[in-house]
């Protein structure tokens, strides 16, 4: 196509789709297609990929973003209850106190306090062995102001587009195939950022991939008409508070931004009810009438990458949705008029396709707070806490060669793609991980781009100073 070699749509298993496996084939005729041209393409623009194609611009890269929704945002807006985690686990381990993660991350909670969309990062006073702070947003100004920074940066932004396919020369992308109700397009790049979650691009391009199917996927409900201070009075009066956090809620500091607790406490309606919809107690909040996020879980037979069973997973998360309102509104004072203000358009994941890079982060690296000599970024929370804790309170590097994407020339992955241990992953999927690896990605493939290099052979001491200079922490 266009003398530019083969162009690859989704990968060959899912070709027929779910419901046409051995069926009929429709064959499609060829047709020319515009061509746009950049220097980097970030496909994804959630939690990793807002900032990756932020970071890309800001190094001069002519960058687009594809996204399939209308904004930008990704589990931070729809699949979580807090972000997770600026800072290392001091008071757990009575250790020195630093924000290990830093950059575009803080800049976009520095924008959402300007305008009251964040708690800030709020002291944990219960459950800090578990996290040091909670840092909360309201979803909605976390959507407006990141779009924001994206265009404030340069970077052409294409929402409402679907990633289609992957233009092949080889092992390398030349280019990969968006469509929108303008149409489909080709966009060719010296560079990309596989973003997706799914591991879309990474996919398309022919890269090795599993699919664990090693978690449930979840749609999280806005709960408005509630008090989360009549919560904490109920969890309280049953004893079954395990972790609290007071910040900034509805222009008032010392507010409580963050509760969750021990439905084995609760009575036993609600919890054997919370139980049948795989609902958590953890919520957060920014405002005084409203919680954030209440999450409701569903466990698929088989991978979210299956349509058809993601239907019947999409419904049924929804019942689940009406439930947990029934719930509140029964057992908890303060919530009797609750309803539903705010569902994702789509359930969630936490996993979908493990794309295969060049360095697999294991559990021990993790826990063992290992460092590489081609460190990106560094962290210290892990999701299973306390069970699972980086040691004294420490952190762990993110290597270089963990975000490059085995066999292919000029792709790299952030977010929840890599990592292939599930008690890793734990850590290394969190919002705040997935922030640091985008600006490490999106800094890469920029330097990449304007070096005419792969990504084995961007030399790391000038990705190094790029992300120093970009304010990314390292440990000394």
């Amino acid at each position: 196509m266009f003398g530019m070699g083969v162009v690859a749509g989704l990968p060959g298993q899912s070709q027929a789709g779910p419901g046409n496996r051995g069926g009929d084939y429709y064959q499609e005729p060829a047709k020319k297609l515009p061509v746009r041209k950049f220097d980097v393409v970030v496909a994804g623009g959630g939690t990793a990929g807002v900032v990756a194609a932020t970071a890309a611009a800001r190094q001069g890269a002519k960058t687009a973003l594809i996204e399939v929704k209308g904004y930008p945002g990704g589990t931070v807006t729809e699949g979580g209850t807090a972000l997770h985690s600026f800072y290392n686990l001091w008071k757990a381990f009575g250790v020195q106190k630093r924000q290990v993660v830093r950059g575009i991350a803080q800049e976009i909670i520095d924008r959402l306090a300007k305008v009251g969309g964040t708690s800030g990062h709020a002291e944990m006073s219960k459950g800090y062995n578990y996290d040091s702070v909670c840092t909360c947003i309201d979803t909605e100004m976390y959507k407006l102001t990141t779009f924001e920074m994206l265009v404030e940066s340069g970077v052409f932004v294409c929402v409402n587009t679907l990633l289609a396919g992957a233009i092949m020369d080889g092992s390398r992308i030349k280019g990969v195939i968006a469509e929108s109700r303008s149409g489909r397009e080709a966009f060719y790049a010296k560079c990309f950022v596989d973003c997706t979650a799914y591991g879309d691009l990474a996919a398309c391009a022919g890269a090795d991939f599993s699919e664990p199917n090693d978690y449930p996927v979840v749609n999280s409900i806005g709960l408005a008409n509630v008090s989360i201070d009549k919560y904490y009075d109920f969890m309280k009066s049953h004893d079954a508070v395990t972790q609290l956090a007071r910040g900034m809620r509805s222009g008032k500091d010392d507010q409580i931004v963050r509760l969750d607790g021990r439905s084995v406490k609760l009575p036993a309606g609600f919890r054997r009810g919370a139980g049948r919809i795989g609902m958590s107690m953890v919520t957060t909040t920014t405002h005084d009438n409203y919680f954030m996020f209440i999450k409701l879980n569903f466990k698929m037979p088989v991978s979210p990458t299956d349509r058809d069973e993601v239907a019947k997973a999409e419904l049924e998360l929804r019942k689940r949705q009406a439930k947990a309102v029934e719930l509140f509104k029964e057992y908890v004072p303060g919530c009797e008029k609750a309803f539903i203000a705010r569902t994702s358009p789509k359930l969630c994941i936490r996993r979908g396709r493990l794309i295969t890079c060049d360095y697999d982060i294991t559990l021990s690296d993790v826990l063992e707070g290992r460092h590489f000599d081609d460190d990106v970024m560094v962290y210290g929370f892990h999701d299973s806490a306390p069970r699972y804790q980086i040691k004294n309170g420490g952190t762990y590097g993110i290597p270089y060669r963990a975000l490059r994407v085995a066999g292919v020339e000029n792709l790299l992955a952030a977010g929840m793609l890599i990592t292939s241990n599930h008690d890793a992953h734990m850590s290394t999927r969190n919002t705040v991980c997935c922030f640091g690896q985008g600006q490490a990605a999106g800094t890469a493939a920029a330097l990449c781009a304007s070096k005419k290099c792969g990504t084995r052979d961007l030399a790391y001491a000038d990705l190094r100073k790029a992300l120093e200079d970009g304010d990314v922490y390292f440990e000394s």
